[in-house]
């Protein structure tokens, strides 16, 4: 199992292009067989490319006329029919504070703007921060020396696996091929201690394979259970399983 985890480890690496040939070619023959790494790969991709893009963003639709009210609310002086008949106190007059007034107005636009595109960037930037971080735990789990899988079909014809770590006490639930759930509804996760069963996190409801890091510390939990719950989960299940896996001793 230890080259499997390994290789779930380079899903970010992957999405920047910063593997070696060979590690390329090993980790693009585990995308095939891996839906939650290639999930992953996709997420990160459209990740690094908003950041990309983020520096390099046109300006909204609204700048132009935000321009224009500003420039329309200054009045504008007659033109003379030389510039030799101009006063040199004239030329500083009306005709000098509408085009301050106009330069004023484009420099607090595009200064709007600069903010606009900094959040935007910044937005995209703490996106790709908590995806990596996010990854960088399932990788712990899947990559540490004791991890143990155990798996268990999911109704409708999907897949559950658990990686634990007893070490860490952590573990992270694989899903494959689930379907979506209804309108308003989430798939929800549990820790089985005894009879008693314990919030553990909610799975993603727009990806039907995923891999997350269940919530809280393994502990004496014996199993994992799968419910389908009300958007922002339930203190307790409402639902009858639609998996229940049992964990490795």
């Amino acid at each position: 199992m230890t080259a499997q985890a390994d290789l779930h480890t380079l899903t970010g690496a992957y999405a920047v292009d910063a593997l070696e040939d060979d590690e390329r070619a090993a980790f693009e023959r585990h995308l095939t067989e891996c839906p939650s790494c290639a999930q992953e790969v996709r997420e990160l991709t459209a990740t690094a490319g908003r950041l990309a893009l983020a520096s390099t963003m046109p300006a909204p639709p609204h700048l132009k006329a935000r321009v224009m009210e500003e420039i329309s609310g200054v009045r504008q002086e007659r033109p003379q029919s030389t510039a030799a008949a101009v006063p040199s106190r004239a030329r500083g007059g009306p005709a000098m504070r509408w085009a301050l007034a106009a330069c004023v107005a484009v420099a607090a636009a595009l200064g709007g703007t600069t903010l606009w595109q900094h959040q935007q960037a910044e937005d995209a930037r703490q996106q790709a921060q908590a995806a990596r971080q996010q990854a960088d735990r399932v990788s712990e789990v899947l990559a540490a020396p004791d991890a143990e899988v155990t798996s268990a079909a999911v109704k409708g014809g999907a897949r559950g696996s658990v990686v634990v770590s007893r070490d860490s006490d952590k573990a992270v639930f694989i899903a494959s091929g689930v379907a979506r759930p209804p309108k308003g509804k989430v798939y929800q996760l549990w820790f089985a201690d005894g009879d008693q069963m314990r919030p553990a996190g909610l799975m993603s409801p727009d990806r039907t394979s995923q891999s997350v890091l269940m919530a809280g510390a393994v502990g004496k939990a014996s199993g994992v259970g799968v419910t389908l719950e009300p958007d922002g989960g339930s203190k307790q299940p409402t639902t009858q399983p639609v998996a229940l896996l049992q964990l490795p001793a």
